[in-house]
């Protein structure tokens, strides 16, 4: 099955540092990302939405700045999901830009997805 790259960007009124947790911990992500989200032993993120469950680690990340996880599967092509959070230096803006890498193709419905899990994170942070 092909594969399919969303990116979105969203503003968001709050400091990197203050977000980064909730981009990147199971206890930030399980307020606003999916309905639980749970973390072993081995680092390994189990993110649960409705009755499904899917498996991934992250394999990049900087401090404030960018995490990106790859969730485990048998394809040679795993889908992933980043999170980059950007800074305009001239207004102080800060936004989170958003990689959605999956079979998921069609790009209203993953715009409408991540338009409304960004507003969640809004209302979390008072952003």
């Amino acid at each position: 099955m092909s594969k399919f790259k969303y990116i979105g960007e969203y503003e968001i009124k709050a400091s990197k540092k203050m977000l980064y947790p909730y981009l990147s911990t199971a206890s930030g992500l399980s307020q606003w990302f999916a309905d639980d989200v749970n973390i072993d032993e081995d680092k390994v993120f189990t993110f649960v939405w409705d009755w499904d469950e899917s498996r991934a680690k992250i394999v990049s990340h900087r401090t404030h700045s960018q995490v990106k996880f790859e969730f485990i599967s048998e394809d040679e092509d795993p889908n992933y999901l980043e999170f980059k959070l950007e800074m305009n230096e001239i207004t102080q803006e800060v936004f989170i830009r958003v990689t959605d890498y999956s079979e998921m193709d069609d790009e209203q419905e993953l715009a409408d997805l991540w338009g409304s899990l960004m507003s969640n994170l809004k209302e979390l942070v008072g952003g």
